[in-house]
């Protein structure tokens, strides 16, 4: 779930489930969200503005007018990209449908340009009554998004309909009414990034440089977009900032192939950027290995090749991406590794490239397509080099959903 940069008008009414917003608001702020709490004098019996400012980081709104001047609901209604009532009080629902205007929410209701939702909360005979109702069903036909009640035990004591949403639930689907016009929504796109560390013992490891920077940004990048994103992350102290993206750690590259292989059946995309080591050591001290005063030998064995197992799993409009790091033939490497592991194109880049490579925000590619065309990009940041394989991979996605 993702609401980074959105910006969120949250009104609270006199409901017992006022106290439910601020778990709401701890659910937008997480998704990325700027959140906005204005309240009516009613709901303040229920819970204080000093928790909700505190959780927001900014001001409550409770009147049209504070000591600091006008709280200016035509500009709110602009401000905002979205307006969630929760809890909405059938008073609220009826004075929203009625055209009232007595305090901050409702003139800013009236006042707002985004989409309004609305998650009603009251007792089971209240929401049963036919005026209610007729509410709901006015403020559907004028656009807002009704969030359905919930069902269990009420304040009074009673069991039935008229329970609040739960906050995440109501989180959820107003990310995923922004969402849904997105070119990933509805699609699962799996991410692998960093290294891979191989034990020779319990102290030592066989390991690379790879910084997962790639790979991280990849993922946010596929989040943005709407994308469900699985990101596989090797053992780096880089983490995602995107709140939506689920992160599974990893250590070894058996460790990376098993979850690779539990989430690539239901995967549309899925983007191999990680550094995964090709070999480890066929036998693993149990205890640290001494010194000694002669040399060190060990034996080893070839990893799995995700890449490889993957490609020979995939199935119908599944779209696979590989990276090629190389040093010398890089070209060459690259198209024998698009061929042999079945790729729908491969990243190239290379360590003599200055800027490229690990541990720094640059990187200089060349897409290499199983349809043999070829696609060279400047030197640009991680970051836009991710926006430029998501591109490509949705136009491949695209071409195989439409062949």
């Amino acid at each position: 779930m993702s609401l980074k940069g959105k910006k969120i008008i949250l009104g609270i009414t006199g409901s017992i489930a006022a106290y439910k917003s601020a778990i709401l608001t701890r659910e937008f702020i997480k998704a990325g969200a700027e959140v906005q709490v204005l309240m009516t004098s009613a709901s303040t019996a229920f819970i204080q503005p000093l928790t909700l400012s505190t959780l927001s980081k900014r001001p409550v709104y409770l009147e049209m007018f504070s000591d600091e001047g006008w709280n200016n609901h035509v500009e709110l209604g602009l401000w905002a990209d979205a307006m969630v009532i929760a809890p909405a009080t059938a008073t609220t629902l009826s004075k929203m449908a009625n055209g009232h205007a007595d305090n901050v929410l409702l003139a800013t209701y009236l006042s707002a340009k985004c989409p309004v939702f609305f998650a009603p909360a009251m007792d089971l005979d209240m929401w049963a009554h036919d005026s209610t109702k007729e509410n709901i069903k006015t403020l559907s036909s004028f656009g807002n998004q009704y969030i359905p009640v919930g069902s269990g035990e009420l304040a009074s004591g009673l069991s039935g309909d008229g329970r609040m949403a739960e906050p995440e639930d109501i989180a959820k689907q107003i990310s995923d009414y922004f969402i849904k016009d997105l070119p990933l929504a509805g699609k699962k796109v799996l991410v692998t990034a960093g290294p891979t560390f191989e034990a020779i013992d319990p102290v030592r490891f066989l390991g690379n440089r790879s910084s997962g920077k790639m790979g991280i940004a990849i993922a946010e990048e596929a989040a943005q977009l709407g994308a469900e994103v699985h990101l596989v992350l090797g053992p780096t102290h880089l983490g995602t900032k995107e709140p939506s993206v689920n992160l599974h750690r990893v250590t070894s590259a058996a460790e990376m192939n098993d979850k690779c292989q539990t989430n690539f059946p239901d995967t549309d995309i899925a983007i191999l950027a990680a550094a995964v080591a090709d070999f480890r050591p066929a036998q693993i001290a149990q205890e640290k290995i001494k010194k000694g005063d002669k040399g060190l030998e060990i034996t080893f064995e070839r990893t799995v090749d995700i890449a490889a197992s993957l490609g020979q799993q995939k199935k119908g409009s599944q779209i696979l991406i590989g990276f090629a790091l190389e040093t010398e033939s890089a070209e060459k490497n690259a198209q024998r590794k698009l061929t042999k592991k079945n790729l729908d194109f491969i990243v190239l880049n290379s360590l003599k490239d200055k800027g490229a490579g690990f541990q720094v925000d640059t990187n200089k590619v060349s897409f290499f397509f199983s349809d043999n065309k070829r696609e060279d990009f400047e030197l640009k940041s991680k970051v836009l080099v991710a926006k430029d394989i998501l591109k490509a991979a949705i136009s491949v996605l695209n071409e195989k959903r439409t062949a």
